[in-house]
């Protein structure tokens, strides 16, 4: 399985664990000149911006870096401006590894 299908697979499992959590999935895949966030969900009056990272030999934690976070924020504020959100959001993780899922809320540097 190449890099981007494994990606999207991850994504769906991060999609399934989310619902399953009560969270309402907004969107996936938003891309903007600044970068691209995997998921958007809300729940609880909050919008979080969900970087998703899975891996089997290294811990994919690792792979967001300060230059993939800045990305990130980047592209969070430019969804909240063309979409005139006043609420409160933040930067979250979700991170699989084999059979587990580690959801890492308000990620900061």
């Amino acid at each position: 399985m190449n890099t981007r299908k494994k990606g999207l697979k991850a994504e769906e499992v991060a999609v399934d664990y989310l619902k399953r959590n009560n969270y309402k999935i907004v969107t996936t895949n938003f891309y903007s000149k600044f970068g691209e966030i995997d998921i958007i969900a809300y729940k609880n009056n909050t919008f979080h911006f969900i970087e998703v990272k899975s891996g089997v030999n290294f811990e994919p934690i690792y792979n967001i870096t300060p230059s993939k976070l800045n990305k990130i924020i980047k592209t969070a504020k430019y969804y909240i401006k063309i979409n005139k959100i006043s609420s409160p959001w933040c930067i979250d993780a979700i991170i699989i590894k084999k059979d587990s899922i580690n959801h890492i809320k308000n990620i900061t540097l």
